[in-house]
């Protein structure tokens, strides 16, 4: 196969803390939208494809999708990985680049950037920006080949592995050989994700500064500059911790990891 990169989106309706979010309006359009819409403009992205679950609420993510022109899979409500393993077997690919679709701010360039270094080094099973984190919370990108995607979907058992995709690859550094990008500074502590209300209130925000319409594309660079111009902007999110889903999800591993040793 040539090289071709898919960028597979996660995303439903189901929230527990901020029910709907990836339908509410931020600059006049659906979060999904702005996300997908990022997604598409990561360099070396070959096509986008939203994976949503099969449930009937979440149709209205489906029509999001395809007036933008893009390809949808449909799976399990709670197994997102293997939500990522049919979009993969429907839009073949040798990279998977993993996006959430809570992160309207996801800066392409950024992305690029882990695009570009699992590009280069043909070996590597995984490419992140996030272990560690050195940058906002919300340009998370992930980077993985088809054979570890194939080897967690059917070894992966704990919840938080089959609910985040990637866990069972990057816990395995010695089965997998992974990598990361860095940023000089470590900005990990800014939290430009949609996870509740505060999150939302911050980026509508930012987009009311920088893309009031939502056309005008912007990137990390902008938006430091806007918050060390605004730094008021940040206090509106203030106080939440990075990962908290995942956390959250960690709490039903202790029974299933119980059940695995039985």
């Amino acid at each position: 196969m040539a090289s071709r990169t898919v960028a597979v989106v996660q995303a439903r309706l189901g929230s527990t803390r901020l029910p709907g979010k990836a339908l509410m309006e931020i600059a006049g359009r659906p979060m999904l939208w702005h996300v997908l819409t990022r997604a598409a403009a990561i360099p070396g992205v070959d096509e986008v494809v939203l994976a949503t679950t099969v449930s009937n609420e979440d149709d209205a993510l489906v029509d999001v999708a395809r007036a933008a022109g893009l390809r949808v899979t449909r799976g399990s409500v709670e197994d997102v990985l293997d939500r990522f393993r049919a979009a993969l077997l429907a839009h073949p690919a040798d990279a998977v680049v993993r996006v959430t679709g809570d992160c309207p701010l996801l800066d392409p360039r950024v992305s690029g950037l882990v695009v570009e270094e699992y590009r280069r080094d043909r070996s590597l099973d995984y490419v992140s920006n996030v272990h560690p984190p050195t940058y906002p919370d919300g340009l998370d990108t992930e980077v993985i080949s088809p054979e570890a995607l194939e080897t967690a979907w059917r070894e992966a058992r704990l919840p938080s592995e089959r609910e985040h995709v990637t866990p069972y690859v990057w816990r395995h550094p010695e089965r997998f050989r992974i990598a990361n990008v860095s940023h000089h500074e470590d900005l990990s502590g800014l939290r430009w994700t949609v996870d509740d209300g505060r999150d939302l209130d911050f980026v509508r925000a930012v987009y009311a500064e920088l893309s009031p319409d939502g056309t005008r594309s912007f990137g990390m660079a902008e938006l430091l500059e806007l918050l060390r111009a605004r730094p008021e902007l940040a206090s509106l999110n203030a106080g939440s911790r990075r990962n908290e889903g995942f956390e959250r999800s960690r709490i039903a591993d202790v029974p299933a990891s119980k059940g695995q040793r039985s």
